[in-house]
């Protein structure tokens, strides 16, 4: 297990990141995602902290809250010391039936905090992120209490999820006008079939050097080699009763029918090839992996070992391309020769 800087922090998290929205689940969407409850949860976490795995990653709506109240009482039983594990958390997505009961307001933060610490059972939590994006609430007002907790310290670091690249700069902008804790971290949807995150976002936090989580890295189960061209899925398997993140089909098949040849070949699961090449993009911090069973896990900690040729590279690369799209065509036909002049030189941008 290799650990990588978080973003432009002195912190060092774990290059697996163990997901949580596996526990707890008892019906509609968490219960269709997973229902482990405490003991099979502990099972879990216990491995991934055997494995070198540093880094949790919960959410306060994650089965309404139980989620982060199996995975403190894990820690608490498993007396896994404070500083040996990184814990992240969210807050944004409803928590009740009131009106301020959701969202990014100073209002729902400052309550969602307390809830969170009471369930995880802890004094502070490291990673403190944004869930989503709210159309209501200034950024500023935003910003603004996430550092009012950093200054508390009920929260050590910041991050946001699942917003677009402008959204993130405004806030950065914010933050470094008025002195304030800046986003540390981006946690966002990204596999080799689907590689949106590469037009705006990926370079958006090479230039920042914000760090990125990357969630659903199988496609919601898509790439696990249990999928593929003429293959039916299994009735109440994960895509067939709850079919997300949205995917381009056609393409992640061509990566399947790649990545089973490589995998074959290594003797491996699709799988772990799928999630090698998450871990071979240098924009990748951490990828977080979610199971239902211990021999999942072991499969996904498994990718770590993995290391892919620049030939097998390029050709996942290759197969999984994005359909070219305005501006991106056009910067790379008035700047190729300038990029080209400063490869030659051997310096970086």
């Amino acid at each position: 297990m290799q650990y990588r800087k978080f973003g432009r922090t002195g912190l060092f998290v774990s290059e697996l990141c163990l997901g949580t929205m596996t526990f707890g689940g008892a019906s509609g969407i968490w219960g269709q995602i997973g229902n482990l409850q405490q003991s099979e949860a502990e099972g879990l976490v216990g491995r991934a902290l055997d494995a070198g795995i540093n880094f949790i990653d919960t959410a306060d709506v994650y089965s309404e809250g139980l989620s982060e109240t199996i995975t403190g009482q894990a820690l608490k039983n498993l007396k896994v010391p404070r500083e040996n594990v990184v814990v992240a958390t969210k807050v944004f997505g409803e928590t009740g039936k009131t009106a301020n009961a959701a969202g990014a307001s100073r209002y729902h933060i400052m309550d969602g905090v307390k809830a969170s610490l009471r369930r995880l059972q802890l004094d502070h939590i490291d990673l403190y992120q944004i869930h989503g994006f709210d159309p209501v609430t200034p950024i500023e007002e935003t910003v603004r209490a996430l550092d009012n907790l950093v200054q508390q310290g009920h929260v050590r670091y910041v991050g946001v999820s699942n917003w677009a690249a402008w959204q993130i700069m405004k806030a950065l902008g914010i933050a470094e006008r008025q002195g304030l804790a800046r986003f540390e971290s981006l946690q966002a949807y990204y596999t080799i079939a689907g590689r949106d995150l590469e037009r705006e976002l990926a370079p958006m936090l090479h230039s920042e050097g914000l760090g990125l989580m990357v969630w659903s890295p199988l496609a919601g189960g898509l790439l696990s080699g249990k999928y593929g061209r003429g293959t039916e899925a299994e009735e109440g398997s994960r895509r067939t009763s709850f079919d997300f993140p949205p995917v381009n089909v056609e393409r992640a098949y061509d990566c399947i029918d790649l990545m089973r040849q490589l995998a074959e070949a290594r003797k491996v699961s699709v799988a772990q090839i799928a999630l090698a090449w998450l871990l071979h993009q240098p924009v990748v911090t951490s990828v977080i992996v979610g199971a239902k069973r211990v021999a999942q896990l072991d499969d996904n900690i498994a990718a770590t070992a993995i290391r892919l040729s620049a030939d097998e590279l390029a050709a996942l690369g290759k197969v999984s391309a994005l359909p070219s799209e305005y501006p991106g065509w056009m910067l790379e036909r008035q700047g190729g020769a300038r990029a080209k002049r400063l490869a030659e030189s051997g310096q970086r941008g």
